[in-house]
């Protein structure tokens, strides 16, 4: 098996190297694992590509790139330019460090990655590390996705639903709980979430040389979400399993509109 992984902390970033782990793992020992990551840290850039301006791309080692773009680019990159004689099987995004899981997924570079190599026709795993009081003080605040990733991606793999419907294709969000590995509850299968309340806002402050500029502010990620969905699921200490389409539309609000409009 061939495998592109890609995210969007950076190419130096520690969740990277864990999905190279899990990677190497489900590719076995005749497979491939390539990277093609950002040069620099790209989160919360959602499922921008770069297409005003060209991409840099430099070779940083065997079968791995740093890409000056954004995740989406560097999945361009990966098909396109980078594996185009020998694509992957398999695009992995991640793992984040942090969720995406909410109102998270919408702006999430891992997410776009994911989404932007499902465009592109290829079976894709957006994987992110809930951070919380269970993990932050551990030596590997990734231990639960590194031990439980693998086996994950292989049931998704093997078990999952990749079809498209004559329409957007299937890729998958997953979400690692906050808490040590042995303490991982299980699996669940969730919708996308929505932390009440939780917003993302703008904080001004002034720099030495006078200028005002803007800092983006999150708000609190433990807010309950309800059953059956991502955060929740992480937050009651399940892994976070959410089937998901590059598809906008409000299926349930068609026909209404159609009635009033048409």
């Amino acid at each position: 098996m061939r495998i592109l992984i890609t995210n969007d902390d950076g190419i130096n970033a520690a969740g990277l190297s864990v999905l190279e782990a899990i990677a190497e793992a489900v590719a076995g020992p005749q497979g491939e694992v390539w990277t093609v990551a950002p040069a620099f840290e790209q989160s919360g850039v959602g499922h921008c590509i770069s297409y005003t301006h060209p991409t840099m791309i430099a070779k940083m080692g065997e079968r791995r790139y740093a890409a000056e773009g954004s995740p989406a680019d560097c999945v361009m990159a990966g098909l396109h330019d980078v594996m185009k004689d020998a694509p992957p099987d398999v695009v992995l995004s991640g793992v984040n460090r942090g969720n995406n899981a909410g109102e998270n997924a919408l702006y999430s570079g891992t997410i776009g990655g994911a989404m932007e190599a499902a465009l592109q026709g290829l079976p894709a795993i957006a994987l992110s590390q809930f951070y919380g009081p269970g993990n932050v003080g551990l030596e590997n605040q990734f231990e639960a996705a590194a031990v439980h990733g693998a086996a994950l991606v292989r049931d998704l793999l093997e078990r999952g639903d990749w079809g498209s419907n004559g329409g957007y294709r299937t890729f998958y969000n997953v979400n690692f709980p906050a808490v040590p590995a042995a303490e991982v509850r299980g699996r669940r299968v969730a919708i996308q979430g929505m932390r009440p309340g939780v917003r993302f806002t703008v904080e001004p402050t002034k720099a030495p040389s006078g200028r005002r500029f803007l800092w983006v502010r999150g708000g609190p990620q433990d807010v309950e979400t309800g059953p059956g969905t991502d955060v929740q699921a992480n937050l009651d200490g399940y892994i976070a399993v959410t089937p998901m389409r590059a598809d906008l539309t409000a299926h349930d609000r068609i026909e209404a509109l159609k009635a009033a409009l048409e």
